[in-house]
C-alpha cells in the first residue's frame, strides 16, 4: 500500500483520464492520502512592473485553485477524499519532483498520451522527465478517456 500518492493535473481532459484509475485503487483499499497537484507556469512578460507581476501570479494561483477545487468536489461526490496543491513554477516536472521529495510522496500517478519517436522528442514529455528525474515510483496510465478513445494530440 502506498500511503501518499501524488496526482499531477494540468487542467486537461487527458490528465484527468487518470482519475478513474485512482478511484479504482481507492476502492481496493490500497492507498492512504491522495494529493492533486496543479503546477501553473510562471511565464512572465519582462515588461510587467512588479505590482503587475504580483497580480498576475495571484490570478494564476486563483485559476489553479478553482480548477483543483472542481476536481476535488467531483471526487468527493464519489467518496474519494483528496487534498489539493497549486504551485507556480517555470519547470513543471522539476516542481513535481521537488514536491514529491519534500512531502514524503511514495507514488506519482499521471496520464500519458503515449507519443513516440520524433513527436515525443520535439514536445518534451513531463512524464518522461518524471521517469528520469524522480526518485519516487511513477505510474503512467495510457490516456483513454470516457469513450475508451485516446484524446487527439
Amino acid at each position: 500500500m502506498y500511503k501518499k500518492i501524488l496526482v499531477p493535473l494540468d487542467g486537461s481532459e487527458l490528465a484527468e483520464c487518470v482519475l478513474p484509475h485512482v478511484k479504482e485503487i481507492t476502492e481496493q483499499g490500497r492507498l492512504g492520502e491522495i494529493t492533486l497537484l496543479n503546477v501553473y507556469r510562471l511565464e512572465i512578460a519582462p515588461e510587467l512592473a512588479s505590482h503587475e507581476l504580483d497580480e498576475f501570479r495571484r490570478r494564476l494561483q486563483a485559476i489553479s485553485a478553482r480548477y483543483l477545487e472542481g476536481v476535488r468536489a467531483r471526487l468527493a461526490k464519489e467518496g474519494i477524499q483528496v487534498k489539493t496543491i497549486s504551485l507556480g513554477a517555470d519547470r513543471p516536472a522539476r516542481a513535481i519532483i521537488d514536491y514529491a521529495s519534500e512531502n514524503g510522496i511514495e507514488l506519482i500517478v499521471l496520464a500519458n498520451r503515449g507519443y513516440t519517436g520524433l513527436k515525443k522528442l520535439m514536445l518534451g514529455s513531463i512524464a518522461l522527465k518524471l521517469l528520469h528525474g524522480s526518485h519516487v515510483p511513477v505510474l503512467l496510465v495510457r490516456a483513454e478517456c470516457h469513450d475508451g478513445q485516446v484524446p487527439n494530440p
